[in-house]
């Protein structure tokens, strides 16, 4: 009876057992792909992140030993924290604020204006054929010709005021736009417009609900070259008969051999053009949240 009792029981045992490794083992087992993908995830944005970082503090490590190392004239390069103390000592005095000031102000304003009008017409071109046909040989003759080209002419029929420096910002900034736009509606899926056509969508719906938001990746493109011009023609612009802005820093530093705050008034046209281009991004992001990333 006993080894009858010893046989039975010892199955028992083991059946009861078994069930309890699988159920331990688990966890383990769903949590490692979670760590693992998790420590991807970071590893990616850290490495993202030091990227960049890495490049820029090489330049400023360059700048700031070259000079001291005799590769260039410490006269006509300061070192960089030679340069960033004069930048500091500008933003103490409120003298760097009185030009980023003046300079953002115009380049708003006509980049305003340039947006204002080139995404409309951009459009009417674009989707009406007439309208095409009518503005093309005015707008190929104008685009092919330089804005710095034209600055003269508008400095003579403008003046030396606010008016010529911003509607130079206004032509610079307005052919990026207009050609971003045109090219973006243009290349809009034919299928998308049928289907939505087909939906029985208005003109009106149809252009709000598909084609913008198909053409807005091109249309920022446009955008952020276009901010890119508007600075570039402005500090032009700055540079003959202006009084404030970052153009008249850098020509006033450069005439009066100031080269530190010449350089102070390029860095802050460094940081103001990365401050746009930055903006420009995140807006696009969050308009394009319906796009699928390029790397899913």
């Amino acid at each position: 009876m006993s080894s009858a009792i010893q046989l039975t029981e010892r199955p028992i045992q083991q059946s009861a057992a078994e069930p309890s490794r699988p159920v331990s083992a688990r966890p383990a087992s769903s949590a490692a792909p979670l760590v693992a993908n998790a420590v991807h995830m970071a590893g990616r944005f850290a490495w993202r992140l030091f990227k960049p970082t890495f490049v820029i503090a090489l330049f400023l490590l360059v700048w700031q030993f070259a000079p001291g190392a005799g590769l260039v004239d410490e006269v006509f390069l300061p070192p960089f924290s030679v340069v960033a103390q004069a930048f500091t000592d500008l933003v103490a005095s409120g003298e760097m604020w009185t030009h980023i000031s003046a300079s953002l102000n115009r380049s708003l304003v006509g980049y305003s204006i340039a947006l204002a009008v080139g995404i409309p017409v951009g459009v009417s071109i674009a989707w009406y054929k007439p309208v095409a046909d009518f503005l093309n040989p005015i707008l190929e003759l104008f685009r092919n010709t330089a804005a710095l080209a034209l600055l003269p002419v508008f400095l003579l029929i403008l003046g030396i005021g606010e008016t010529s420096k911003v509607a130079i910002v206004v032509y610079a900034s307005f052919f990026p736009i207009l050609l971003n736009t045109i090219t973006g509606v243009r290349t809009v899926d034919p299928l998308l417009i049928k289907s939505a056509a087909s939906l029985g969508f208005s003109p009106l719906r149809l252009f709000q609900k598909v084609i913008l938001p198909a053409a807005l990746p091109s249309i920022f493109t446009g955008l952020r070259m276009a901010a890119a011009s508007s600075i570039l023609v402005l500090l032009a612009a700055e540079m003959f008969g202006a009084r404030a802005g970052l153009g008249y820093l850098i020509t006033a530093a450069q005439q009066n051999f100031a080269i530190p705050n010449m350089y102070a008034g390029i860095l802050a046209i460094s940081l103001l053009g990365l401050g746009f281009n930055g903006l420009l991004v995140t807006l696009e992001r969050r308009l394009s949240r319906w796009r699928v990333p390029a790397n899913a």
